[in-house]
């Protein structure tokens, strides 16, 4: 079994920063892509940012040179440091990853979190 776990969301005002983790365990040999999503009330899930196991990162055009993503691959951990924060950015977020159990199958199975609350007041 393999769990995720968010954490660090709050609400912040307008302008603020939050800094979201997210730990991998269980049944892991090696974790591919990790990326953080968010979903907003009455909207779809969307991709903010993700990070391959080499560290390459791809982010949203909402959240460009305001959130920076990262990893340390020896704790199985993600992170997203959001500045100047905006209340669009309102949502809760998930952590998602891909992630190899069995060291003699090479199969990467999808896992998501269960999802932190980010709440910005203007």
């Amino acid at each position: 079994q393999v769990q995720l776990v968010e954490s660090g969301g709050g609400l912040v005002q307008a302008g603020g920063s939050l800094r979201l983790s997210c730990a991998a365990s269980g049944s892991i040999f090696s974790i591919n892509v990790m990326g953080w999503y968010r979903q907003a009330p009455g909207r779809q899930r969307e991709l903010v940012a993700l990070i391959t196991s080499g560290g390459s990162t791809n982010y949203a055009d909402s959240v460009k040179g305001r959130f920076t993503i990262s990893r340390d691959n020896a704790k199985n951990t993600m992170y997203l440091q959001m500045n100047s924060l905006k209340p669009e950015d309102t949502a809760v977020y998930y952590c998602n990853a891909d992630i190899q159990s069995n060291p003699w199958v090479r199969t990467y199975n999808a896992y998501w979190g269960q999802g932190t609350q980010v709440t910005v007041s203007s």
